[in-house]
């Protein structure tokens, strides 16, 4: 596996970190700031860094490179695999209606499943339940087949997510990138590091990802009385106080947050589902709760690997980032330094995670979690 990286910081300026690496036909991973991706000029200038490059733009809230985090910049991962190969498609969820489950089956079914080893997910964030979105890829790729990825990010706007395979990114896109070939070793992990409080309550009316009732009461209402003067602050302040669900069904909870609110139902849009019958709790974090959960969740993908890992791609929530602030690079050194020096390291801060658990292969949808994609060839 060869790779170049290098990025854009937030005045313009560019940093080719390792130009002297060749590469052919490259797989690069572009990761950048909503606005950047709106410049006309930044296509065609990645263009030109790779004319033969299979360029994954994908908009953020954050880019990682090595332990740096960027903001207001792009950050570029090109790689060339020297055994293993690659496939990527594209679909739109506009195109669905919306429809997420419809826009991830469609999108899987595009992907050639012989020798398919695992499928990384850059959707767009604006749209999409990032539930639905998993269960329809799921519906059709073997069961052999693990899922990672992440949902693209605006900063804490929640204005327009931006996404696009080989053109100049858009609204509406969700990419699939299939590895193949058993040369692969592909590990996988999350961790949040929050911590629940407050009185559990019971979802009892709820669609999709669109929460309305908890205990009978508009969940909306009693999530504002909870943040208080911050209410105004919707949604950008939800992002410090997610929701832990616990499924009937699932062993462990799995943590929400709200990307959106509908003022005239009394309702919260959730980046993935909420069903009715689950039970709710608040959460909250501090840094280095957080720090320890990048941790915790670098220490699980590595425990079982059989060789070093090259690349690590993280993807990181919004709401860490903005509880860590100043001190957000440090729960990406935590995962730098568990890794080893010859793990090459990209990624972004995300609407939302996709992964299983460590010791599962069903993908969930996470929020507030660090999620880790770690291959080698």
């Amino acid at each position: 596996m060869k790779i170049r990286q290098g990025n854009r910081d937030a005045s313009g300026n560019w940093n080719h970190k390792s130009e002297a690496v060749s590469l052919k036909s490259p797989l690069v991973l572009i990761f950048s700031n909503r606005f950047v991706l709106e410049q006309e000029a930044v296509f065609s200038e990645m263009r030109a860094l790779f004319p033969d490059g299979h360029l994954v733009f994908g908009s953020t809230s954050g880019e990682i490179t090595g332990t740096s985090v960027l903001n207001n910049g792009l950050s570029y991962t090109a790689i060339e695999f020297e055994k293993a190969s690659f496939e990527i498609v594209t679909h739109s969820i506009l195109k669905e209606d919306k429809n997420s489950f419809k826009t991830g089956k469609h999108l899987a079914e595009k992907l050639d499943q012989k020798l398919l080893k695992h499928v990384f997910v850059l959707s767009e964030g604006s749209n999409v339940n990032g539930s639905e979105l998993i269960k329809g890829i799921a519906s059709v790729l073997p069961e052999d087949v693990t899922i990672t990825g992440g949902l693209c990010g605006d900063d804490a706007r929640f204005e327009k997510t931006l996404a696009a395979y080989n053109e100049p990114a858009k609204e509406g896109e969700v990419i699939a990138i299939g590895l193949y070939g058993a040369s692969l070793e592909i590990s996988y992990a999350n961790y949040g590091g929050w911590f629940s409080f407050g009185p559990e309550r019971l979802i009892t009316k709820s669609e999709g990802n669109v929460l309305y009732e908890l205990d009978h009461k508009p969940a909306l209402d009693l999530y504002k009385n909870y943040l208080g003067e911050k209410a105004s602050e919707l949604p950008q302040a939800s992002l410090f106080y997610p929701l832990s669900v616990q499924f009937k069904d699932k062993k462990r909870p799995l943590v929400r947050t709200i990307l959106n609110i509908d003022e005239a139902s009394n309702a919260m849009v959730l980046a993935g589902d909420a069903p009715e019958g689950a039970k709710v709790k608040l959460m909250m974090a501090t840094v280095d709760g957080i720090v320890d959960g990048a941790l915790e969740a670098a220490k699980r993908a590595v425990k079982h690997r059989e060789h070093p890992c090259q690349l690590a791609i993280l993807v990181s929530c919004v709401g860490r980032k903005l509880v860590m602030d100043q001190r957000v690079e440090e729960e990406v050194e935590e995962v730098c330094e568990v890794l080893g020096n010859q793990a090459v390291i990209s990624g972004f801060y995300s609407y939302g995670e996709l992964a299983p658990f460590s010791d599962d292969r069903i993908c969930e949808l996470h929020n507030q979690t660090m999620t880790l994609t770690l291959i080698s060839e």
